[in-house]
C-alpha cells in the first residue's frame, strides 16, 4: 500500500498550503477533504437545495464528478466546469461546514477520499484525515494556529483574491466553526492518535513545510 501524510486541523491554519507545497516537495498525490465538501456545498447550492434535506445532498454527492488540478494553486473542477474561485469564500465554507455534519454525507463521500490512496504516496489534508479517513496513515501531523492569526490569514487571502471581506465577521465565523466541528457528533475535529501537534502561529509557512517534510524523511 502507499504510504499516507495526513494533515489535519481547523479551518485556516495552512492545510492547503502547506500540503501542496510538501506533496510536491515528496512528488505524492494530493487530497484536499475540503474541497471535496466545499465542491458539495457549491453544487448544493447551485441546485438551491435545502441545507437539511439530507437526501437530495446525498444524491448530489453520489452523482457529482471531481477533477484536481494541485499547481501553485489548486484547481478544482465541478462536472468539468472550474469552480476554484468559489471554493475559498465564506458561504461556501459555511455551508460546507453544515453539510459535514450529516452522517449519510460523509459516508457517501468517505470512499471518494480512500480512492486518493496510490503509489508514490499520499498527502490527505483535511480535519478528519489522520482520525476517521486514513487511521493507519504512517504519518500524521495535527497543524492549528489561534483564531486570530487564522482569521488574518484568511481575510488576507480574500483581499488578494479581490473578494470583499470584512476581518471580525470572519474571526466570528471561524469561531463558530471551530465550535461546530468539534462538537458535531460524526467525526468531530480532533487531534488524531500519535499526531505531531504543530501550533503555526509564530512560524512562517517555509517552517512549517520544512517541519513536516523532515517528519517523513
Amino acid at each position: 500500500m502507499a504510504p499516507i501524510l495526513t494533515i489535519d486541523g481547523p479551518s485556516g491554519a495552512g492545510k492547503g498550503t502547506v500540503s501542496r507545497a510538501v506533496a510536491k516537495r515528496l512528488n505524492w498525490h494530493y487530497l484536499d477533504s475540503g474541497s471535496i465538501y466545499r465542491a458539495l456545498a457549491i453544487a448544493v447550492l447551485q441546485a438551491g437545495v435545502a441545507l437539511d434535506d439530507v437526501a437530495e445532498i446525498c444524491r448530489i454527492a453520489q452523482g457529482m464528478s471531481l477533477e484536481f488540478d494541485c499547481g501553485d494553486t489548486l484547481q478544482v473542477k465541478l462536472n468539468g466546469v472550474d469552480i476554484s474561485a468559489l471554493l475559498p469564500t465564506e458561504t461556501t465554507g459555511n455551508t460546507a461546514s453544515i453539510i459535514a455534519a450529516y452522517p449519510d454525507v460523509r459516508a457517501v463521500l468517505l470512499q471518494k477520499q480512500k480512492d486518493f490512496q496510490r503509489l508514490p504516496g499520499l498527502v490527505a489534508d483535511g480535519r478528519d484525515m489522520g482520525s476517521v479517513v486514513f487511521p493507519a496513515a504512517e504519518y500524521k501531523v495535527y497543524l492549528t494556529a489561534s483564531s486570530s492569526e487564522r482569521a488574518l490569514r484568511r481575510y488576507k487571502q480574500l483581499i488578494e483574491k479581490g473578494i470583499d471581506a470584512n476581518l471580525i465577521q470572519i474571526t466570528e465565523e471561524i469561531e463558530a466553526r471551530d465550535r461546530r466541528d468539534s462538537e458535531r457528533a460524526t467525526a468531530p475535529l480532533a487531534v488524531p492518535e500519535g499526531a505531531y501537534y504543530l501550533d503555526s502561529s509564530n512560524l512562517t509557512i517555509q517552517q512549517v513545510i520544512d517541519t513536516v517534510i523532515n517528519l517523513v524523511r
